[in-house]
């Protein structure tokens, strides 16, 4: 199969590894000849050292570079049977993109972008052959993270998204189907854990040390979520919130924290530029953990965070954005939590995950407490996600 990746930045650099590695011949797009430069050494240092740790021979290395080459011209991917844009996250640029690429490739070729909130089914909007555009959307990075969302928008033929979902599962990947939403299952489903933190934070009930450790201690996370948003940046954490918020229409469940937004005005955008929640410059965090943290407070903040989480998921469910078994990969295999959400609340029980939002809603009768109606009808019936 002869793959184009559109942009070679980390992203675009990774999912090419991705598809040189499962035997694609592919080419690396990019109009910037530095960027180019740069993603070649990339791929060459990072395979250098998968051959260090014997995680592939010195052939297999050999195999994959010669599978790659790049290009600076479009017309240079005219015989491209799938194309993958990897470029800034600007709906009008990628509309722009697809729109010519269609001058150049086949009246067959899938066209493909990893957008990862972007509307899907305005981008294929913009081309001749709206049927062929798809969403195939990675996490970074690329050929360490296991799942790739797949996104047919409203235009996209049944056997487009068959192509591609074999081909990205031939490229051994964990697929997840989802409808073309705002943020789709991991940028919807995991707002909760960064903006219920915030919220926890904001109204004082802890600190961003105390929050962090709950979430790590008890629900057994590998990152809290202050460290978590300051290791991706705010610059990005903050805007995708911002777009999912705005992209539903400014429902209350995803409101952006106005603590997160002060972080991103003064440059604050954490591990990246030295400072964010937490101060890097100073020195390297001290991650010894006091022995005075109260029990009754982190299991209340890891419960209030949980419990929005599984409400999300669960309303990712009932909306039929994806199946249950689909969300709960798209959380372990996506973003790493240590367990998928809807089999978490079977665990916790249905029943004690309605109360918990009731008692939310009670104590602040805001809207982003609202139960999601599955688990009300769930907990009726008697009934279990799994």
């Amino acid at each position: 199969m002869k793959v184009a990746i559109i942009g070679s930045g980390t992203m675009g650099s990774g999912i090419a590894q991705v598809a040189a590695t499962a035997g694609c011949e592919v080419k690396v797009f990019d109009t910037n000849h530095e960027a180019l430069n740069r993603s070649k050494a990339n791929l060459e240092n990072v395979l250098s050292k998968l051959v260090e740790k014997e995680k592939i021979t010195n052939d297999e290395k050999l195999r994959i570079i010669g599978n790659i080459s790049f290009a600076s011209s479009l017309s240079e991917l005219s015989h491209s049977d799938l194309v993958i844009e990897a470029i800034i996250e600007n709906l009008e640029v990628k509309r722009k993109l697809f729109s010519d690429l269609e001058n150049y490739v086949s009246p067959e070729t899938i066209l493909a972008t990893n957008t990862s909130s972007l509307s899907i089914t305005s981008i294929a909007a913009s081309c001749q052959k709206p049927e062929r555009v798809i969403g195939i959307h990675f996490f970074n990075p690329a050929p360490l993270m296991q799942l790739v969302e797949i996104i047919p928008a409203i235009q996209t033929s049944k056997e487009i998204l068959h192509k591609s979902v074999e081909t990205i599962s031939s490229w051994k990947k964990t697929v997840a189907v989802v409808k073309d939403t705002p943020g789709f299952i991991v940028n919807r489903v995991a707002r909760p854990f960064y903006s219920e933190a915030l919220r926890i934070f904001d109204e004082g009930f802890a600190d961003m040390q105390t929050i962090d450790f709950a979430m790590k201690e008890i629900g057994g996370f590998k990152m809290g979520p202050f460290e978590l948003m300051d290791f991706i940046g705010h610059d990005v954490n903050y805007v995708v919130t911002e777009s999912v918020f705005t992209a539903f229409y400014f429902d209350p469940k995803y409101k952006p924290s106005l603590t997160q937004k002060r972080l991103v005005e003064a440059g604050y955008l954490g591990k990246k530029s030295g400072r964010g929640f937490y101060d890097y410059t100073v020195i390297a965090r001290n991650e010894a953990i006091s022995s005075n943290f109260n029990k009754a407070i982190l299991n209340q903040i890891f419960e209030r965070v949980i419990v929005m989480l599984i409400n999300e998921a669960a309303d990712t469910l009932f909306l039929n954005i994806a199946s249950a078994k689909d969300i709960d990969n798209a959380m372990t295999k996506g973003v790493n939590y240590p367990k998928g959400l809807l089999a978490w609340a079977d665990e916790l029980g249905i029943n004690w995950c309605v109360e918990k939002m009731d008692e939310l809603y009670n104590e602040y009768h805001e809207d982003r407490y609202r139960c999601s109606p599955i688990l009300r009808r769930m907990s009726r019936e008697n009934k279990s996600f799994f």
